[in-house]
């Protein structure tokens, strides 16, 4: 157990030594921010000792000093006006300090998810990468801030208040002294407790932001299946996690008030008995008991703010400490200095004794042989599970090779840069993707400084013109990542549109026209022939009938080659290709 909290200790300091790192890009606003603190507090522990004052010149009746008390009231109109600005300049810099260190966080956050590998994307739910990089940083931002605005200042009190009350009365500051121990105590057994709490309820927070932006992106084939009740179901069960974790967290950080409260009340009365007799002894004048016990008050309510501070600190640094899990997670292998930047691709693709799994215990892909002359069309068939993505993610260096090696123009794919690698590539894949923005974007992402003649053009290779032109705007009509109105079929068109345009000298076709009508297929494909020509090309796919002209067919099974040729020399062959091409004939006849 003592081992255990020890672990715990040692992650919160490095969370917090990490959080220092980014708050030293702008310790001059932190500079700043302490000083004007200092002036605030100083000024507001000013006031009570004039405030004594004005009760001392006020003798008894018919015994007042109207220019002695004229004269501290304007003194205190003074401090209050000054204090007032001090506290509003620190804000500023709180609040200027706080955002730009999110802001910072944010952006290394979401620039290390443009370089984790592909597995992490793979193996992490969206919705949870979304909750750390969005609810997590905005409850950081929360328990920073108010760390700034209210713990710098609470120290400065409790600081400010017990020298004013030395320099008042020693003997009372002592009664003081003594029961401040209490107040840490209490601040100490909430702490302790809260941490863990706050952290399994970001935990539990970021799995339901991954389930909500799971269901909603697939409600239909949830309804589709009748799954709404069980994914209800499920729904609840975390949101009952979710609301018993968030409830012990909030019932200990909620008695951090009351708590401390009564510790002040403890100081408050202590303060009032020891003065009360030091008034009858003549050690104090009634305008410094006045004093003493405004300070009394000072002194114990930055416990109650430290101490709230103290519950958000936690909170703040769980989040923190879950997204910098995130930011220090092992991004994907650097480019070496001397990597090649490939400009001229003839397109010569050799694999050469490829091993490749997911995972260490489970082989997929085993001594994987390959050559593929400039120009090529080669065809990759087999069973779902054989590989037939798998070998496209490492072509494309997705994912890195376990064993043996892939080469582009006799260079090691992994000794070039991915960016000049993958420019190499057109790709088209099943699963289409648009970004939010115009027509006129998506085309061209791959080549922002395309001409109107390009796009149009590009467009009408992949027969989706006339369709663009019969909406709003054009090419400047804007759609959303789910294509909103467009179907999917248009939306494959699009993404084929993207591939015209680029012209690259490799290509991968993976079920590209899966989603299209036979009749627009026929056109694309026709389009693809004349876009194939003197391009290596991969084509992945399912139906057989469609790659009846590659130059070569990869027959796949089990993550090995174990039949290649042509259409008709496979059929020759009266092996596994023949029998997938029959049973495909089987089930359309």
């Amino acid at each position: 157990m003592a081992g255990k909290n020890a672990e715990k200790k040692t992650r919160q300091m490095e969370t917090i030594k990490k959080v220092l790192h980014y708050l030293g890009k702008y310790r001059i606003f932190l500079v700043f921010s302490v000083l004007l603190a200092t002036i605030s507090v100083a000024l507001t522990l000013y006031i009570p000792k004039l405030t004594g004052y004005a009760v001392d010149y006020i003798v008894g009746k018919g015994a007042v000093d109207f220019p002695g008390v004229l004269r501290v009231m304007f003194q205190i109109g003074v401090c209050t006006l000054v204090t007032a600005l001090a506290q509003w300049l620190m804000n500023v810099c709180n609040n200027k300090m706080t955002y730009q260190v999110v802001r910072d966080i944010r952006n290394e956050a979401f620039r290390k998810i443009e370089i984790l590998p592909l597995k992490y994307i793979d193996r992490h739910p969206y919705g949870e990468v979304v909750s750390r990089v969005i609810a997590d940083v905005d409850q950081f931002a929360d328990g920073l801030l108010m760390g700034f605005t209210q713990f710098f200042t609470g120290v400065a009190t409790i600081v400010g208040t017990f020298g004013f009350m030395l320099s008042v009365n020693v003997g009372i500051t002592f009664v003081v002294v003594l029961i401040t121990p209490v107040s840490f105590l209490v601040a100490n057994f909430i702490a302790k407790r809260t941490f863990a709490m706050f952290k399994l309820q970001s935990e539990i927070r970021g799995e339901q932001t991954g389930l909500v932006e799971e269901m909603i992106g697939n409600q239909k084939v949830v309804q589709t299946f009748g799954q709404g009740e069980k994914v209800t179901e499920r729904f609840d069960e975390i949101n009952e996690r979710l609301q018993s974790s968030s409830l012990r967290a909030t019932f200990f950080s909620s008695i951090t008030n009351p708590a401390t409260r009564f510790v002040n009340s403890l100081v408050y009365t202590g303060v009032g008995i020891a003065g009360a007799f030091g008034v009858l002894k003549g050690a104090l004048t009634v305008g410094q008991l006045s004093s003493f016990l405004s300070y009394a008050n000072q002194y114990t309510k930055p416990f109650n703010e430290i101490s709230g501070v103290v519950t958000e600190l936690q909170n703040a640094i769980a989040c923190a400490r879950r997204i910098f899990e995130l930011i220090e997670e092992e991004p994907q292998p650097p480019e070496p200095d001397d990597a090649v930047d490939l400009e001229e691709i003839r397109g010569n693709v050799k694999a050469e004794n490829v091993s490749f799994s997911y995972v260490a215990d489970r082989p997929l892909i085993e001594g994987f042989c390959l050559d593929v002359n400039p120009g090529q069309r080669i065809a990759v068939v087999g069973p779902t599970g054989c590989g037939k993505t798998t070998l496209i993610n490492l072509l494309m260096r997705f994912y890195d090779v376990d064993e043996g090696r892939i080469s582009v123009d006799g260079v090691d794919i992994r000794k070039m840069t991915r960016k000049s690698l993958r420019a190499g590539y057109g790709m088209v894949l099943q699963d289409t993707w648009l970004k939010t923005g115009t027509i006129r974007d998506n085309i061209t992402m791959g080549k922002p400084d395309a001409t109107e003649e390009e796009i149009i053009e590009a467009a009408k290779a992949s027969h989706i013109h006339s369709f663009i032109m019969r909406l709003p705007q054009g090419y400047d009509t804007w759609i959303t990542e789910d294509g909103g109105n467009i179907s999917q079929g248009q939306k494959q068109l699009l993404c084929i549109a993207r591939v015209m345009l680029c012209t690259p000298p490799m290509l991968i076709l993976d079920e590209a026209t899966s989603s299209i009508d036979t009749r627009t297929e026929v056109r694309i494909q026709n389009a693809f022939a004349k876009l194939m020509e003197g391009r290596t090309t991969f084509i992945v796919a399912h139906r057989l009938s469609t790659i009846r002209e590659a130059d070569r067919i990869l027959v796949m099974k089990d993550g090995k080659i174990i039949e290649q040729g042509t259409h008709e020399s496979l059929l020759a062959q009266n092996g596994f290709y023949t029998h997938l091409y029959q049973s495909q004939w089987s089930q359309n006849g």
